[in-house]
């Protein structure tokens, strides 16, 4: 008689959307794990037999992106490829009802806050000891770092507050300590994420503590590089360009989403800055951190947007001349403040003008990357691909800048840093050699 065995379950977390989803993908990980529950990132093996759907559903693209996900999991489950589908994040935290009932398949919706309940499927417990403790899906030499949830802003496109609710900033200590664990992972570089970074501490200090916290993170032993990602203009907190002056492993970088440049489309969107202010504060930031590296996401397409609008984006990028920019095409989301506005850019119009700014900024990152031939820079190595390593170097992010390109005959280490002299330069990539 043939006995039956019964196989371990086994855990496969798929992640959408942005860089704060992963970190909640990886403390969900370590969570299970710590619970003695097999589990992995985007598995390739196809050998677990539960999945956890994590969402986005922040604009039309990455919800259906996430719907469309969803459901090829629930097809895997009707074949019998799969025991159980689960699904969390933003998307389930805003659609929930509408979702159970047109994918009723799923075996449980979640929303962005309830990872205890999460875990509970699993007859799992929520270990509060574990701060820190995650998974990495990223390479083990840089990790986001969430250091608040949510966002209190009124911005009138942006669906965040809706799915995350107000801004919640995380104790120092705790930051501090998962920092430290961090880097016992060989973990070189973090990346602060937030909604809105310059917030942080309001809610629990009574007063902005960003610099605060940088100075603190500085100081862990072993993290070579800490990094700033969205950072809003609107009373920006100077004092934290004295604290990346000062210390030496804060990248010369900052990541702050400006949105558009047209009075009108800024007022329009509850920015709460003007022209004016906006050109005041870059000439600030980069008087007080010179060579600093600005990067800025804009939208194109917001409602009542013209093309005179675009003309004066355009003129607004050559006056500043950014590293870095990225364009979204603006998404008419409901129960946002901008929902009450005619959607009056066809999509179609919205896709030509992102093009026209990104075309006409990349014009502006070829010259900048003319500038850096000759250079040297310190750069990590992130990976090796088709015979040639990949790096980048204190001004470039993960996955949105620039990558430096290496052709060497020594065998370099992932996760090292390296001195690298620039030869040739591209509209968004650079090509170099060790020195």
């Amino acid at each position: 008689m043939k006995v039956r065995t019964l196989k371990k379950d086994k855990v496969n977390i798929i992640t959408l959307g942005c860089s704060k989803n992963m970190v909640d993908s990886e403390v969900l990980s370590g969570q299970l794990r710590a619970n003695d529950i097999d589990v992995v990132h985007e598995n390739r093996k196809r050998d677990h037999n539960i999945v956890v759907v994590n969402t986005c559903g922040f604009i039309d693209k990455a919800k259906e992106e996430s719907i469309n996900t969803i459901l090829e999991q629930v097809e895997l489950k009707r074949r019998g490829k799969l025991d159980k589908v689960y699904v969390t994040g933003c998307l389930s935290e805003r659609y929930r009802n509408n979702l159970e009932e047109e994918i009723p398949e799923v075996d449980a919706f979640f929303g962005t806050m309830e990872l205890p309940a999460v875990l509970k499927q699993f007859e799992a417990d929520y270990k509060s000891e574990l701060v820190g403790e995650r998974l990495l899906a990223t390479p083990r030499h840089y990790a986001y770092l969430k250091i608040s949830e949510g966002c209190n802003r009124t911005c009138t496109f942006c669906a965040i507050p809706l799915m995350r609710g107000k801004h919640i900033s995380k104790p120092i200590e705790e930051l501090v300590t998962e920092a430290e664990k961090l880097v016992r992972m060989g973990v070189k570089e973090v990346m602060l994420i937030a909604q809105e970074l310059t917030y942080y501490g309001l809610d629990i200090y009574k007063k902005r503590m960003l610099q605060e916290l940088l100075h603190r993170l500085a100081d862990v032993k072993g993290l070579e590089w800490i990094r700033l990602h969205y950072a809003y203009p609107t009373k920006f907190p100077l004092e934290i360009l004295d604290v990346m002056r000062e210390r030496d492993n804060i990248c010369n970088y900052l990541d702050i989403p400006l949105q558009h440049a047209s009075d009108r489309m800024l007022n329009a969107m509850k920015r709460q800055i003007t022209q004016a202010e906006m050109n005041d504060l870059i000439a600030t930031i980069r008087e007080k951190v010179p060579g600093i590296c600005l990067r800025t996401t804009l939208i194109a397409g917001f409602p009542g947007e013209t093309q005179e609008d675009i003309e004066g984006l355009k003129r607004f990028l050559d006056k500043h001349r950014f590293d870095r920019v990225g364009v979204f095409t603006y998404s008419h989301e409901e129960n946002t403040g901008a929902y009450v506005f005619e959607d009056d850019v066809p999509q179609e119009e919205k896709e030509r003008r992102a093009q026209e700014i990104m075309e006409h900024q990349q014009e502006i990152s070829y010259e900048l990357n003319q500038e850096k031939i000759g250079k040297v820079f310190k750069t990590i190595i992130d990976k090796k691909e088709a015979g040639r390593y990949i790096g980048r170097t204190e001004f470039d992010s993960v996955e949105v800048d620039n990558e430096v390109i290496i052709t060497s005959d020594q065998k370099l280490k992932i996760g090292e840093f390296y001195h690298v002299r620039i030869e040739k330069a591209y509209d968004y990539d650079l090509e170099g050699v060790i020195v």
